[in-house]
């Protein structure tokens, strides 16, 4: 099971917190908070109980989930297998319209071979992909705009 995000805002900022009373705050084992502190979460003092400032506690997961993000450069795509922003594959992208303004840009990875995908706006595209030829797909037609839609129904009118 993956982890589970932390919301760093459930911390009081102007309260004194032990490691017990961290951990239930924020939803998590008292061990985790332990850890924080030996990666270098401040505390108070050397003495027992110990305290953390709620504002420190705050910085410090944030500064975290800061440390934890990848913002993908131009021209390349998040690949979740390799947990790295990759190039597409001999440099085909397809994007897929969704609606008017949104779509899917899809590529295969050019390391593992994987299917990638980034949700984007069609305005955009030529800002997340320079210089890569991008197909552009229209969404196929809707079951109602089809010029003879299926009858295949179990409802019958008798």
């Amino acid at each position: 099971m993956p982890a589970r995000r932390i919301n760093p805002r459930l911390i009081k900022i102007h309260r004194a917190y032990s490691a017990d009373e961290a951990a239930r705050a924020l939803g998590v084992h008292k061990n985790s908070v332990r850890g924080w502190i030996k990666k270098g979460l401040p505390i108070v003092d050397g003495g027992r109980p110990v305290l953390i400032l709620g504002h420190e506690l705050r910085a410090f997961l944030e500064c975290q989930r800061k440390a934890g993000k990848r913002p993908c450069p131009p021209g390349t795509i998040y690949c979740l297998k390799c947990r790295e922003p990759r190039g597409p594959a001999l440099g085909m992208v397809e994007y897929f319209a969704r609606n008017a303004a949104t779509g899917d840009l899809t590529a295969l990875c050019e390391t593992c071979g994987t299917m990638m995908y980034r949700r984007a706006r069609h305005a955009d595209i030529g800002a997340i992909m320079p210089a890569i030829d991008v197909q552009i797909r229209e969404a196929g037609a809707r079951l109602i705009e089809r010029p003879s839609p299926s009858l295949n129904c179990d409802n019958r009118k008798d």
